[in-house]
C-alpha cells in the first residue's frame, strides 16, 4: 500500500499452472457450457439460464470446484477456478455470475471451514451435485454488506422443533441483494445473536453469528426478484420474523456461536480475491477481442480502421489493460494458493 512493490519478491513467484484434469475440465465441460450460454437469449428472452444449461451445470459439478473430492468435489485450486470463471465470463456474465458465487462466499466454503462433521456429511455432497442450491444472505436494505451494522437478530431459547422442546433461535432478518436466492433450497443467513437467558452458559450479546437454514423451514420467505440493472442473474430478497430452528443450525455448530465475523472475513476475502477479479478478466479479454477483430474488418478510406492512429492508441490501451488484468488475476490466485492472506491481496 505504499506504492513500493517488491518486485524481486513478485518476479520469484513461478508460473502458475492447471493439473490435468483441471485443464480436462476447462477444455471439455467450460467449452461446452460456453457453447450452450446464447447471452442475447439468456439476457433478453429467458431473464435466466436454459434449462438444460442448468442441468448441465448441476451434472459437471461446475457449482463444487471449492468442495473437496471426499464430498464429490472437485477441489480445483484458486488458479483454476480463475480460468473457468473467465472463460464462462467471457461468454456470459450471468453464467459466470451463477457459477462464481457457491464458489466463493456461501454455505460450501463456510460449512468446509467450519462446518462439523455431521453438518459437512450432510451438505456437500448435495452441494456438489446441484441437488442443493446456496445462498449467502448478508446485506441488508440499510446496513449494505457491513457484517458490523447489520440489523438482523437471533436469540437463543428453547422451541418447539418437530414435536419436541429443543434448544434454539428465534431469528428475524430483512435481507436483499441475495445472489441465487429466488431459487436457493439452503440460506446462508449473518445475524446477531444474543442468549439472554445465557442457556449456552456465556456471555449475553455473542455477536455475528452464521447459519444454515433450508428454505422450506416455516416462516423463511424468499421475495419477490431483483433485476440489478436488468441483469438477469438470480437474485433477490429474503426475510424472517421469530422463525424457530435448532441450535444445531449454526455453522460449526454451538460453539461457534458469536465467531461468524470472523468466517465473513476470511471467506469474502476469499471470493474478491478470486470471484469478482477473474469475472472483470474475463470480461475485458473479449472486449479486447472483439474490439480488436471489429477495428481490423471495419474500414474507412479503403483501409482498416485499426491501422489509424487515433484508433491503434485506444486499442492499445484495451490490450495493455487485458495483460495487466490477467497478470493481476494470476497473481492474487497464485498467492492465495501458497497461503498468502486474501484479505489483503484482495484489498
Amino acid at each position: 500500500f505504499q506504492g513500493k512493490p517488491d518486485w524481486k519478491k513478485l518476479h520469484n513467484y513461478p508460473q502458475p499452472r492447471l493439473t490435468a484434469e483441471e485443464q480436462a475440465f476447462l477444455d471439455g465441460p467450460v467449452e461446452e457450457a460456453c457453447r450452450m450460454a446464447n447471452d442475447f437469449q439468456i439476457t433478453h428472452e429467458l431473464a435466466d439460464l436454459p434449462p438444460e444449461l442448468w442441468a448441465y451445470l448441476k451434472e459437471h459439478r461446475f457449482f463444487a470446484m471449492i468442495i473437496k473430492k471426499e464430498y464429490g468435489g472437485l477441489e480445483f485450486s484458486a488458479y483454476a477456478q480463475s480460468r473457468v470463471l473467465q472463460k464462462l465470463s467471457g461468454v456470459s456474465g450471468i453464467l459466470a455470475i451463477t457459477v462464481g458465487v457457491p464458489n466463493s462466499l456461501g454455505p460450501g466454503e463456510l460449512l468446509q471451514h467450519y462446518g462439523t462433521d455431521e453438518q459437512k456429511d450432510h451438505y456437500l455432497p448435495r452441494l456438489a451435485r446441484g441437488q442443493e442450491i446456496p445462498c449467502f444472505a448478508l446485506t441488508s436494505p440499510e446496513a449494505g454488506s457491513d457484517a458490523g451494522a447489520i440489523p438482523d437478530t437471533g436469540i437463543v431459547c428453547m422451541g418447539e422443533w418437530q414435536g419436541q422442546q429443543v434448544l434454539g433461535m428465534r431469528l428475524t432478518w430483512n435481507k436483499r441483494y441475495i445472489t441465487l436466492a429466488p431459487i436457493a433450497t439452503v440460506l446462508g443467513l449473518a445475524f446477531k445473536l444474543s442468549d439472554p437467558e445465557k442457556l449456552l452458559g456465556g456471555a449475553e450479546d455473542l455477536g455475528i453469528t452464521c447459519a444454515l437454514i433450508p428454505t422450506t423451514t416455516p416462516g423463511v420467505e424468499i421475495g419477490r426478484r431483483h433485476f440489478p440493472l436488468n441483469v438477469p442473474f438470480q437474485n433477490g430478497p429474503t426475510r424472517g420474523k421469530d422463525v424457530f430452528v435448532p441450535i444445531d443450525y449454526i455453522i460449526g455448530g454451538p460453539k461457534m456461536a458469536g465467531q461468524g465475523w470472523r468466517m465473513l472475513v476470511e471467506c469474502l476475502s476469499v471470493g474478491r480475491g478470486i470471484t469478482l477479479p477473474s469475472n472483470s478478466t474475463g470480461g475485458v479479454k473479449s472486449v479486447a477481442l472483439a474490439t480488436g477483430a471489429y477495428a481490423h474488418i471495419r474500414r474507412q478510406f479503403k483501409i482498416s480502421i485499426g491501422k489509424m492512429e487515433g484508433i491503434e492508441e485506444p486499442l492499445a490501451r484495451i490490450a495493455g489493460n487485458a495483460y495487466v488484468m490477467d497478470a493481476a488475476a494470476s497473481l492474487i490466485t497464485y498467492g492465495i494458493m501458497l497461503g498468502e492472506k486474501p484479505a489483503v491481496l484482495s484489498a
